[in-house]
C-alpha cells in the first residue's frame, strides 16, 4: 500500500488505473480504525479494482475543541490495518492540504436531514463540516463507489442527498454496523469507555433490541415501542439525548411501525463518552399485531 499526502499525488497515483477502466472505491475515515472501518475496506476490496482509504481528522465537523483534541490518532497503526484489509492507497493529507489558506467555501445540505437528531444536538454546522469535506474528498479522488457505515445512518443519508443534489457521479454504498460480541456498535470512541462505563454502554444496543422485540411481538404504536426501548436503557442507568422512531429517508417522526421500514436512532453519553446507534424496524408480513 502506498501513502500519499497531496491532491496532486493522489490524482497521479489514480491516473493509470482510471485510464485502464478500473473501478475505484473510496473509504473515507478519520482514522482510529476499528473492525467497522475494516469491514468497509473489505467490502471495497471485494467490489472494486482499486481501494483508496482517506485518513483525515476533519476539524470542521467538531463543535467541541476538546473532542477534536481527544480524538485518537495513530497513523502507523491505521496504515497497517488498512493495508491488511486490502487498501491499495492511503490518502493522509495535512489540514492545510484540505483547507488551504483563504479557504472560504461550505457545502450545505439544509432542512430536516441536518437539523434533526445529530443536527439538533451537535448543531447543523457539524453536518456542514461533513458535507464540505466529503464533497472535497469525492472531488479529489473521483471514485466510482464510496463506502459509509450504517452506524452513522444520518450521515450516510445526508451524503446520499448531497450526491444526488449535486449530480456527483459516485455510488454511495452503506455497510451494516459491525458490533462487539455484547452488541455494542464498533466506534473509535469506544477506547474511552472504561470499567463500569463499558458495561453500561450496551444500553444503546439493548434499547434497539427492545424496540425490535416489541415490534416482533405485535406492537405497532411508535410511542409504545419507544417506551420499551427507554425502559431498557433505564436498566443501565443511561439517559438518552434522543431516542426517536423516524422515517429512514426523511427523518420525520412516525406514529406507527406498520409495513414500511422505520429507523430507530439513539444517542447518549455514557460517562464522558458520547455514543450513537440505530436499527431499522421492518415488520414481517403476517407478524402478530
Amino acid at each position: 500500500m502506498k501513502t500519499v499526502r497531496t491532491v496532486a499525488d493522489l490524482r497521479a497515483a489514480l491516473q493509470p488505473p482510471r485510464r485502464a477502466g478500473r473501478t475505484i472505491g473510496l473509504v473515507p475515515t478519520m482514522g482510529a480504525l476499528h473492525d467497522g472501518h475494516l469491514e468497509l475496506i473489505r467490502r471495497a476490496r471485494a467490489g472494486c479494482d482499486e481501494v483508496v482509504v482517506s485518513l483525515f481528522v476533519n476539524p470542521a465537523q467538531f463543535n467541541d475543541p476538546g473532542d477534536l483534541d481527544a480524538y485518537p490518532r495513530d497513523e502507523r497503526r491505521d496504515a497497517d490495518l488498512a493495508a491488511q484489509a486490502g487498501a491499495d492507497l492511503l490518502f493522509a493529507p495535512p489540514v492545510g492540504e484540505v483547507y488551504p489558506p483563504g479557504f472560504a467555501t461550505k457545502v450545505v445540505v439544509s432542512g430536516p436531514l441536518t437539523e434533526t437528531l445529530e443536527g439538533a444536538h451537535r448543531g447543523p454546522e457539524h453536518f456542514h463540516g461533513v458535507t464540505t469535506v466529503v464533497t472535497k474528498l469525492l472531488c479529489m479522488c473521483l471514485p466510482d463507489v464510496a463506502f459509509f457505515g450504517q452506524k452513522d445512518a444520518q450521515q450516510a443519508l445526508v451524503v446520499r442527498r448531497l450526491v444526488r443534489d449535486l449530480d456527483l457521479p459516485v455510488h454511495i454504498e452503506t455497510v451494516p454496523t459491525v458490533r462487539e460480541d455484547d452488541g455494542l456498535a464498533r466506534s473509535s470512541r469506544n477506547v474511552h469507555l472504561q470499567g463500569a462505563d463499558r458495561d453500561r454502554a450496551v444500553a444503546l444496543s439493548r434499547a434497539l433490541r427492545a424496540a425490535e422485540g416489541a415490534v416482533a411481538a405485535g406492537e405497532r404504536d411508535a410511542a409504545a415501542v419507544r417506551e420499551r426501548a427507554l425502559a431498557a436503557m433505564t436498566h443501565f442507568d443511561v439517559e438518552p439525548e434522543y431516542l426517536a422512531l423516524v422515517d429512514p429517508e426523511t427523518l420525520e417522526p412516525v406514529a406507527e411501525v406498520d409495513g414500511e421500514p422505520v429507523l430507530v436512532a439513539v444517542a447518549a453519553h455514557v460517562g464522558s463518552t458520547r455514543l450513537i446507534d440505530n436499527t431499522l424496524l421492518t415488520p414481517s408480513p403476517g407478524a402478530p399485531r
